[in-house]
């Protein structure tokens, strides 16, 4: 499975440690017990949630000085109305206004469809041989914004964009991110509960799966085990595998690689519960780890400690990524990026990458309720790489990770 394709979730159970050599043969295992107690846990968001996002998302519209904001279909649209709806050369769209009640735009032929998803909202359609701008002209003339500001959510296709400007041209156009980041980087109790949930069910999926490691198995083979493990407790996910030398390369190479013992084992992956993701990395070694893989693992969970240490709102999110790369360079290996080779974490929630980054050059201060990834990892091309990954939520007073940080290269939870 590539790098980012997280899918959809419920649960899964506690192992013990386990010690992992050339011995272990793949075997059969029990159903997690832990599957219905986590499953249990899960409380899909409700429209009270959606109601609520609608009203912070026309608060930041007031602040950001806009008259509309205009959703195609996509994960923000599903984020402030439930919603899903794919993309086509047809648009679909919502548009929000700074006050007053959401309204979308459809293809004629799909209004029953569309119809079902936007409920009692207002709905104005096009024939094929017709214009969606003129509908969404409309749309800004009756909440008087014609002449206005209208904020496009960042993942807009272009030629909606061009059309826009074309066809509406009293209309400015402003990114909406300010609005749409606004609101889905900050997460709410509910949606920090769904990635805690996934994160719990991507532990017990990857502890479960160490006990199918054994010699000449694939880097395919062992993905699809964990593929399937998830797949056990009612959820899609799936993970990065990569053994040995390939763990020198973050996202892996195209070489198949079969393991053998004293590999390094690097596990990168995650599921998404009620759509929040979860993104998990752990490496451990199937046999004995050498005296330097022991030192360079202690080397990455430090890092991983001080990024931690260093996170708590108002701090520049650069700032945790220098304290993250500090421990790394001064071990020896450096400078900058040489062995560290990518930066410290990315936003997580409805996407695996979403805003806001930890990385040089990102000055934003940290507020409370978001969440990144804290990875830092160290990469050894022709020997072997180690990565720590953990999601982090800043918190009012600092930051906590949303699972204990592994023990050891050994024992990964």
């Amino acid at each position: 499975m590539q790098r980012r394709q997280f899918l959809k979730t419920a649960a899964a159970g506690a192992a013990a440690p386990i010690v992992l050599s050339s011995s272990f043969a793949q075997q059969d295992h029990a159903p997690n017990p832990r599957i219905k107690e986590l499953t249990g846990r899960i409380r899909p968001v409700t429209a009270e949630h959606r109601r609520a996002r609608i009203e912070k998302a026309q608060r930041l519209m007031s602040e950001a000085g806009m008259d509309a904001l205009l959703c195609e279909g996509g994960v923000t649209l599903g984020y402030y109305t439930g919603a899903s709806w794919g993309r086509s050369e047809r648009l679909f769209a919502m548009l929000l206004p700074r006050v007053g009640e959401p309204a979308y735009i459809a293809p004629k032929f799909e209004e029953a469809r569309a119809r079902e998803q936007v409920g009692t909202a207002r709905l104005l359609t096009w024939e094929e041989d017709q214009s969606p701008y003129d509908r969404i002209r409309t749309l800004l003339q009756d909440t008087g914004a014609a002449s206005g500001t209208l904020g496009i959510e960042e993942s807009t296709r272009s030629f909606v964009t061009e059309r826009l400007r074309k066809e509406i041209p009293g209309v400015t156009l402003t990114s909406g991110t300010p609005v749409t980041a606004g609101c889905r980087a900050v997460k709410t109790a509910e949606e920090i509960e769904l990635m805690q949930i996934a994160d719990d069910i991507t532990a017990e999926v990857f502890k479960s799966s160490l006990s199918s490691l054994h010699e000449g198995l694939t880097e395919k083979e062992f993905g699809a085990t964990i593929t399937k493990l998830f797949a056990e407790f009612g959820v899609s996910g799936g993970a990065l595998v990569l053994f040995g030398e390939a763990s020198a390369y973050p996202h892996g190479s195209e070489k198949v690689h079969t393991l053998k013992e004293g590999d390094i084992v690097l596990i990168d992956g995650g599921c998404s519960v009620g759509g929040y993701s979860s993104d998990i990395t752990r490496t451990t070694v199937f046999g004995t780890p050498t005296d330097k893989m022991k030192e360079v693992w202690r080397i990455v969970r430090n890092a991983q400690s001080a990024g931690l240490a260093a996170a708590k709102p108002g701090v520049p999110a650069e700032q945790i990524d220098a304290a993250a790369r500090k421990v790394i360079v001064d071990a020896g290996y450096g400078p900058d990026y040489k062995y560290f080779t990518h930066r410290l974490g990315h936003g997580i929630g409805l996407e695996g990458h979403e805003w806001y980054y930890l990385v040089r050059g990102n000055t934003r201060p940290e507020l409370a309720g978001e969440t990144h990834s804290n990875e830092p990892g160290i990469y050894i091309p022709g020997e072997f790489g180690i990565r720590l990954e953990d999601e982090m939520l800043i918190t009012p007073d600092g930051a906590k990770l949303l699972l204990p940080q592994a023990p050891s290269l050994e024992q990964i939870f």
